[in-house]
């Protein structure tokens, strides 16, 4: 089983590409090479392919370095199955994961939602989905300070609140703060839980 993540960036068009796709080649990199594992094409769309336990976490990492730039957000759907076909490219190759990840994205925009997920198990899915809808509730109103301290959290997770201060030049009080107002918790719990779900599935 694999993981298809098939995205674009909202408002990319008000931006200059400059400010945002260094730092999200940046974070794709830590997942894989290109084009195998993750492609940038069309100018502001892009798929990734990860282990499936990894995909959620993956998802919302994204979601967190791109809303730290302001006023940008990402759209994503996850397609969790088989890779049938592996072209050199991963928007070459095919499989349930691809078809899935690829059906999920046309639904997004329709449906007003920034993540889903599709397993092909339906059960698994609508409370998966259900979960992620809840998220979203305070997620897609992250401001760029809230996602830029998701973001670190995600990235550094044995980091201390400490280092984090030192590191953004604030007071460890508020980075307290910014995690309560990020409702780091509760993403936290989200992503501890998903992973036994994918564990239940079967190839």
């Amino acid at each position: 089983m694999i993981a298809i993540i098939t995205g674009d960036i909202i408002n990319s068009e008000e931006h200059k590409a400059s400010g945002w796709i260094n730092i999200l080649k940046k974070q794709f990199a830590t997942w894989g090479e290109t084009p195998a594992d993750w492609e940038i094409y069309r100018g502001d769309e892009f798929q990734l392919k990860v282990a499936p336990k990894n995909a959620l976490w993956a998802a919302i990492q994204i979601k967190a370095v791109v809303k730290s730039i302001k006023d940008l957000d990402v759209r994503m759907s996850i397609g969790v199955g088989s890779e049938d076909f592996k072209g050199v490219s991963v928007s070459e190759s095919n499989g349930t994961a691809y078809k899935r990840s690829g059906r999920t994205f046309e639904t997004l925009k329709e449906d007003k939602l920034n993540i889903a997920i599709a397993t092909g198990n339906k059960k698994e899915d609508q409370s998966l989905n259900l979960m992620i809808k809840l998220a979203l509730d305070f997620m897609d109103e992250w401001t760029s300070v809230s996602a830029e301290i998701v973001a670190i959290a995600l990235s550094s997770p044995k980091k201390a609140q400490q280092e984090i201060a030192k590191e953004l030049s604030i007071q460890q009080s508020a980075v307290s703060q910014r995690q309560k107002r990020a409702r780091l918790d509760l993403v936290l719990e989200l992503l501890k839980y998903y992973p036994q779900t994918v564990k239940r599935m079967k190839p």
